[in-house]
């Protein structure tokens, strides 16, 4: 048997052990090959993991530990992600198809959230209200116990950090349970942590399949559950919480319109269209994968459009003139194949893609063309269905009152771009469309300070920024009498 046969081990508690579970293949998207094999948990795996965690918060040699003390272990974490950078963004690479330059982007990132977490936890205060009689009153915050992170395959590394670095940061214990297809990187972001000196049985990361990650979201002993990922999964999770009063906080789907009015700059703004949606092979919550267009420069803008897609290049993720990679796994490419064949029988002309592309590389990966589709009614599945892959549906319109119903008709709010050199018009419309980021002449700019999350189907709670860490916290009063 070769070593990338081999089950790799998962991190229980903070040691490396077989799973008892039914292992899984990670196959690499861009040629169908096989990358590696993870253990996975089983159900006394997860229970045992979860009682390490609750063993660890009752010790209290982390939570108790002064803010300072947690920051330089979680500075430590960081360092450790840094010095495995290479490493890091090969098996993000090699597990989801991500471009290099992308996966190594989004190490340091997750680095940095690491560092940016260490100076919150060390920084941020209690609070003191200001009293209302004799007393003296104070705001406390402590850590909710035992916290389930359920991470997405599209972005491991950091959606995995912007899970744990706050969660640690805030005092609790984590149980990671990463997707499916992106086991590896997974666990080696929990290696990074253990070898940082976490205390022991403060995390795990267990692989495994859908029915983990319901035994874990059942244990009645843990404190919360952070969730990135589908709609459908998220409600799922939301209402076995609700039975418990658990918190919850969940990251999940997207629909989110990129606005190009009248008096935009049609260069810049067909750039950032273009990224918005094709970049990662429009595999990201925030792709702004509906595109509504001022009727009065609609073919101006569209030429420009379909000059930016037709200068994307579509190649092997190692390649440094690769722009687009695979999508991260063959049966993924079938279910956006089965999206266009959609809008096609919905009547939508296809001005751009809508096919695999074709050549050696290409026949043995999970390839799919940069696609535009138009004459679409708003209405249509693939105007109102999150596909999650490199599909644009173009919109007309014509009045602003158009544009708002049309950029709030979907389940969705998650995030929105606009496109204009008039700002009081933007200032109005960025507070009409239901949405949790909005973007004005940018688009998919994200910073760890300010905090993210969506409206409506796209999720409950906010990640980042200080409100992504006392989300892992819970709120005391504490009154002194003074007479």
């Amino acid at each position: 048997m070769s070593a990338v046969d081999q089950p790799r081990p998962l991190l229980l508690a903070g040691e490396w052990v077989v799973g008892e579970g039914v292992p899984l293949e990670v196959i690499n998207p861009a040629d169908g090959t096989l990358y590696g094999v993870a253990s996975t948990a089983s159900t006394a795996q997860a229970e045992a993991a979860v009682s390490a965690g609750v063993a660890a918060m009752a010790r209290g040699d982390w939570a108790e530990r002064l803010p300072h003390e947690r920051a330089a272990v979680l500075h430590r974490v960081a360092d450790r992600i840094r010095e495995r950078a290479e490493t890091l963004a090969q098996i993000q690479v090699s597990e989801n198809g991500k471009t290099f330059k992308e996966s190594l982007g989004q190490v340091l990132s997750a680095a940095a959230t690491f560092r940016y977490y260490a100076a919150v936890c060390e920084t941020l205060e209690d609070e003191l209200p200001p009293p209302r009689g004799r007393y003296l009153s104070m705001t406390a915050y402590e850590p909710v116990g035992v916290v389930i992170a359920i991470t997405p395959w599209n972005s491991p590394l950091t959606m995995g950090a912007q899970k744990l670095a706050p969660a640690l940061a805030a005092g609790n214990a984590v149980v990671l349970k990463p997707a499916e297809w992106t086991s590896l990187v997974s666990l080696e972001m929990g290696r990074a942590c253990v070898d940082a000196g976490l205390p022991p049985g403060l995390l795990s990361v267990l692989p495994g399949r859908g029915d983990l990650g319901q035994a874990l979201v059942d244990d009645r002993r843990i404190g919360m559950v952070s969730f990135t990922g589908g709609t459908a999964t998220g409600k799922a999770i939301a209402r076995a919480a609700a039975e418990r009063l658990l918190p919850v906080v969940l990251e999940l789907g997207g629909k989110s319109p990129n606005i190009v009015l009248h008096d935009a700059d049609l260069d810049a703004a067909a750039a950032g269209v273009a990224d918005g949606i094709f970049a990662a092979g429009g595999q990201s919550c925030v792709a702004g994968s509906r595109l509504l267009v001022d009727q009065r420069v609609y073919e101006p803008f569209l030429d420009r459009l379909l000059k930016r897609a037709a200068s994307l290049r579509v190649g092997h993720p190692e390649a440094e003139d690769t722009d687009i990679g695979p999508l991260a796994a063959f049966a993924h490419r079938e279910t956006v194949e089965r999206y266009v064949e959609i809008g096609r029988r919905e009547g939508a002309r296809v001005l751009f893609g809508g096919s695999r592309p074709t050549g050696d590389v290409f026949d043995r990966g999970a390839y799919y063309l940069p696609t535009v589709l138009t004459d679409l009614e708003p209405t249509a599945t693939v105007c109102r269905e999150e596909i999650f892959g490199p599909v644009l549906a173009v919109l007309p319109f014509v009045s602003d009152e158009d544009l708002i119903a049309a950029a709030n008709a979907t389940d969705y709010g998650l995030a929105c771009g606009i496109w204009t050199a008039d700002f009081p018009r933007a200032w109005r419309l960025a507070r009409a469309i239901k949405a949790g980021t909005v973007w004005v002449n940018t688009y998919k700019q994200l910073s760890i300070a300010a905090p993210f999350g969506g409206f409506k189907d796209s999720g409950l709670g906010r990640e980042k920024g200080i409100q992504g860490l006392r989300a892992y916290q819970e709120t005391k009063s504490v009154y002194w009498g003074l007479e």
